[in-house]
């Protein structure tokens, strides 16, 4: 399977590392450590050499509870890192934002991939922007906003909803002239979801394959890990490990994450012993 992203087709034929860099001052766990731009962009540098496929810059907090700081400010703090590393990295670059004139410069500056936790529901222009470019897209469920979606969510069937909301909103792309092709889903793994909701996903991702596009996952030290373990953010990387290993094996091929290094060995070695590899050594 191939997810077409403005230049090429990228292949997935192998998982696929979706290094974040958030370049702000209070995300969960990295905000302020690359608000700088020079720290930012060597940050992003790193990421690649550390095994991404994929850089995923974000200037805004999506983390539950969050007030999204304005549009200007947005666009102050992505669009310089993203010119640098365009002409820094031979890895695309996504823009992790919700906001169609985010979006627009971003792919203007080089980003090849626009990430929206919304589903173009926050900002409906964003929809124009994404069928008015051949950039990759990710779709990603939502309940909620950020500052809401951690407010009590409930669902009777959570992968039920989240599989009804994806053939809803791909019948919209498909309606608005946007190729499939470019398009990877994302069930949104902590966003308007509680603990028992989180694990249903995970145990159930295998379901949402049926939608015959790469399926992206982001559990990188988040909170419902914490609650299981009952651990901080700091202490997150080994079951942040293991749950993108099980995610790997139960379909998902794209693994959104803070600690590139630690998880491109985790997902290869998994990835090879089940190709089942003959192994010459």
């Amino acid at each position: 399977m191939n997810w077409k992203i403005k230049s090429i087709d990228l292949k997935i034929d192998k998982p696929l590392i979706m290094g974040i860099l958030n370049v702000t001052p209070d995300s969960f766990y990295d905000g302020g450590k690359y608000f700088d731009i020079e720290k930012a962009v060597k940050r992003g540098i790193e990421i690649e050499k550390e095994g991404a496929d994929i850089i995923d810059i974000g200037g805004i907090s999506t983390r539950p509870g969050s007030i999204p700081v304005d549009e200007e400010e947005e666009i102050k703090r992505v669009i310089p890192v993203i010119k640098i590393l365009s002409k820094e990295l031979k890895i695309p670059i996504s823009c992790d934002t919700f906001r169609s004139k985010v979006a627009e410069k971003a792919l203007e500056n080089g980003a090849e991939i626009i990430n929206d936790i919304s589903a173009f529901s926050l900002d409906p222009d964003l929809l124009s922007v994404i069928k008015n470019s051949n950039c990759g897209y990710v779709l990603m469920h939502m309940k909620g906003t950020p500052e809401t979606m951690q407010l009590n969510p409930y669902y009777d069937d959570v992968i039920k909803e989240i599989c009804e909301f994806f053939e809803m909103k791909i019948n919209l792309l498909n309606e608005n002239g946007v190729d499939i092709k470019r398009v990877v889903i994302d069930p949104g793994i902590g966003f308007g979801k509680r603990v028992i909701d989180n694990v249903k996903i995970l145990k159930n991702l295998d379901q949402f394959l049926k939608f015959n596009r790469p399926v992206l996952i982001g559990t990188s030290r988040k909170s419902f890990i914490g609650k299981i373990l009952d651990l901080s953010v700091e202490e997150r990387l080994e079951p942040t490990i293991a749950t993108n290993v099980y995610a790997f094996l139960k379909g998902a091929s794209i693994f959104r994450v803070h600690d590139v290094k630690e998880v491109r060995k985790s997902i290869d070695i998994i990835y090879k012993i089940e190709k089942n590899e003959d192994f010459m050594y």
